[in-house]
């Protein structure tokens, strides 16, 4: 029987890749058991158990970096709460035997592949940006492989432990039909217009959507459609205001659901750079304007969209810019057909589509 512990979550940016990585574990091996480790209080601990999976918690979290009274004594206690989750880690490893042990990220990963470390169980890192966190960095020396998905990670992690494999994306995603009838009847959207995509995230993306709000009038003007995601906070704040801008051309939306559907009628697109959702775009293949959230972790997502801008592939706005220059941008890629034509080539050729098969081979090798 093979036995399989995942670790880490506390975001999307973790947790779906820990859920794709364990779907494909149960497809190759059906009678596989999997067990995942998360940190107490974050979503992992209900979105896990929503896709089937049973978790453990761990009492872990992170080093504080505000100066409060309240951050130094969370930073003081950290050393005896991570020899406390090492030994209930450890704990689990004994009683659940795994054969491999992934960690995808976040603060449960360190403390469970630590555990795992110390009792010889093998253990593969899942890195999904292009400047990685601090504890796959912490991790990377005692781990088996490392599967990446960008070029250049030899700076952070030892060259010979490196797989470039990409990030898992999802499977309608992969299968996903460009400007096919059913995506333009489920927005009734003309599908003789161009349209553009506007997405920040599952949560929106607050400068995004205040650069859109304060250039509404102008891509009114540009006869496109306009297929715009805020986000619930920002689309509950400013409800009245949006559904009044609702239009045949304006379709605003909390959260889309149907993604497949939206990159299906998506002429252009306009994005935060998490690495999943570059994943994602990199398969659609429409040309793409990315603002960085700039307070990521380590601002990796500017590195993750500085990897694409650099090669051609997609613009890189910086967020402190958006408001100003987000319309000027896009109107000026609209009208350069040569210039959008070669970004959505050049964005195809960093797709990945097989990732995750490629992520479950290396980690059924060890």
């Amino acid at each position: 029987m093979k036995r399989f512990i995942i670790s880490g979550g506390g975001t999307g940016g973790h947790i779906f890749p820990a859920l794709a990585i364990a779907n494909q574990l149960k497809k190759e091996i059906p009678e596989a058991e999997i067990l995942f480790i998360g940190a107490n209080g974050k979503m992992e601990m209900t979105r896990v158990p929503e896709a089937g999976y049973h978790i453990e918690g761990l009492d872990v979290f992170g080093i504080r970096r505000d100066l409060s009274w309240s951050g130094i004594k969370s930073n003081l206690k950290l050393p005896l709460v991570l020899l406390k989750t090492m030994r209930k880690a450890k704990a689990i490893m004994r009683r659940f035997k795994p054969n491999v042990v992934i960690g995808v990220g976040g603060y449960a990963s360190g403390p469970a592949l630590r555990a795992a470390q110390a009792l010889n169980i093998p253990t593969v890192i899942q890195e999904q940006n292009s400047y990685p966190g601090k504890t796959n960095k912490w991790l990377a020396k005692k781990v088996a492989k490392i599967c990446v998905a960008y070029d250049g990670l030899e700076r952070f992690f030892p060259k010979e432990k490196i797989v470039k494999t990409g990030n898992p994306v999802r499977e309608e995603i992969i299968n996903f039909q460009p400007k096919l009838e059913e995506a333009y009847s489920f927005f009734n959207f003309d599908k003789n217009k161009k349209t553009i995509l506007i997405v920040g995230g599952s949560q929106g993306a607050k400068t995004i959507n205040e650069a859109v709000l304060t250039h509404i009038e102008d891509f009114q003007k540009t006869d496109c459609q306009l297929l715009w995601q805020t986000g619930d906070l920002f689309y509950r704040a400013n409800e009245a205001k949006l559904s009044d801008l609702e239009s045949q051309n304006i379709k605003i939306l909390p959260f889309i659901k149907r993604m497949d559907l939206a990159y299906g009628v998506a002429d252009y697109i306009i994005s935060r750079a998490g690495a999943l959702a570059i994943a994602e775009l990199c398969i659609v293949g429409a040309p793409t304007i990315l603002i960085p959230l700039p307070t990521a972790a380590e601002d990796h997502q500017t590195a993750n969209a500085k990897q694409l801008a650099d090669a051609g592939a997609a613009i890189l706005l910086p967020d402190k810019d958006a408001k100003d220059n987000l319309f000027s941008i896009l109107e000026t890629l609209m009208t350069d057909k040569d210039k959008s034509q070669t970004m959505a080539q050049k964005i195809r050729q960093f797709a990945k589509p097989d990732a995750i098969l490629e992520i479950v081979k290396v980690i059924l090798k060890d």
